[in-house]
């Protein structure tokens, strides 16, 4: 599942991205579904996004199932790592391998 979860959540990502017209280097910042840390790190190479711009939360709280964006995107803006105008990427997979992505202007 590893290979099918890294892989559809690039192609998805991509997918947002050029239907908004950008590409990832017009990212601010990505919160991606965290299952684990190797999808994380995974994703974000194959979008060639570097980390300092992937948010991770992983290692404190675990994989919190369908609140890992939310619970992420709250401490993002909690702590001002999203800010007014940022693009955002959000992205994930999930059981019954199902996979999303929404890209939004905060």
């Amino acid at each position: 599942m590893f290979k099918v979860a890294v892989r559809s959540m690039a192609e998805i990502s991509r997918d947002v991205l050029e239907s908004a017209g950008l590409s990832p280097n017009d990212v601010d910042l990505v919160i991606p579904h965290q299952a684990n840390q190797r999808i994380t790190e995974a994703v974000a190479s194959k979008l060639n996004v570097d980390m300092s711009k992937v948010y991770s939360n992983i290692a404190v709280h675990g994989n919190t199932s369908s609140a890992s964006i939310p619970i992420a995107l709250d401490e993002c803006v909690e702590t001002g790592r999203v800010n007014e105008g940022d693009v955002v990427l959000l992205t994930s997979f999930g059981g019954g391998v199902t996979w999303g992505s929404v890209l939004m202007r905060w």
